[in-house]
């Protein structure tokens, strides 16, 4: 097994920044009520598979401006 810094299954980003950046993405698709209300009971798997999949596109982009920044 390799061996780095990282040991367990503690999240390394709190899972409250995490939400705040579910709900932007939510407004920013155009599902306010998720965002009003709090509950995701009633949201479709298909409206809630689109807040996860762009946010993971988001965080992506992230990564890589951050990883171009380094290298120049």
């Amino acid at each position: 097994m390799a061996r780095g810094s990282y040991s367990g299954n503690r999240p390394l980003v709190p899972s409250r920044a995490l939400d705040q950046f579910k709900y932007e993405v939510a407004r920013e698709l155009g599902l306010e009520h998720m965002v009003d209300s709090g509950y995701w009971g009633d949201v479709p798997s298909r409206d809630c598979g689109a807040v996860g999949g762009q946010m993971v596109k988001k965080m992506i982009e992230m990564a890589e401006q951050q990883m171009a920044s380094r290298n120049r």
